[in-house]
């Protein structure tokens, strides 16, 4: 027997939830997962090994991961205004050819490179900013305290670090909580039900009408 999906009421109409709306969720959340993961396995490593060579040398290939897994989250998340998504996708873009330039730029490890030239941020950066964004829109949609968190200490740690204000204790404070609120982040995003993530179809399909009568 097959089972009905579920109609649901929204704003402007009903609306139900197929096995591809699923999907992209299922898809989102797996993409903050492994830059969560990504990006704890690195902080790990200098917090704990310092830059060594063998750390470094995991480092930039971790930061790709958490690039790449990013990006699959940011192209499957739902997000009514679809200016602030396409900006969202602009900042990652600008992330990630920024990332390969200065990898291509030095002969030496990404990370060093980065701490020699921390102004070099501005461009690596975006895809941090476009990681706050997210969480933002979480912080928003869901009250999520961990995401209200994380959207302050991630611009917290980025400008006070290129602008060389924070001391090293404070750099790894502010790291530690980063990784273990980004964790927290992705696990209760886990057990969250899925329509929560898909939101109201209903206003997608305005929007969408509403664009194309324009």
């Amino acid at each position: 027997m097959i089972q009905q999906s579920p109609i649901y009421e929204g704003q402007f109409g009903t609306f139900t939830i197929d096995q591809s709306d699923r999907l992209e969720v299922i898809i989102y959340r797996i993409g903050l997962a492994i830059a969560s993961v990504s990006f704890c396995i690195g902080t790990i490593l200098m917090l704990s090994q310092g830059l060594t060579t063998n750390a470094m040398a995991i480092l930039t290939p971790l930061f790709y991961v958490f690039i790449l897994g990013l990006g699959a989250s940011l192209q499957t998340i739902h997000i009514y205004l679809k200016p602030l998504h396409n900006a969202l996708k602009i900042f990652w873009l600008i992330g990630l050819v920024s990332t390969i330039f200065f990898s291509l730029q030095t002969s030496d490890y990404l990370i060093v490179y980065v701490m020699n030239n921390p102004l070099s941020l501005f461009g690596i950066g975006c895809v941090f900013a476009s990681l706050t964004g997210v969480l933002i829109k979480e912080a928003f949609c869901f009250n999520r305290l961990e995401a209200k968190f994380l959207s302050f200490i991630i611009p917290t740690f980025l400008l006070g670090y290129m602008l060389n204000l924070l001391s090293i204790e404070i750099q790894q404070f502010l790291l530690t909580s980063w990784c273990c609120l980004f964790l927290i982040f992705v696990l209760r995003k886990s057990i969250q039900d899925i329509p929560g993530d898909i939101g109201d179809k209903s206003v997608f399909a305005y929007l969408k009408q509403q664009q194309q009568n324009s």
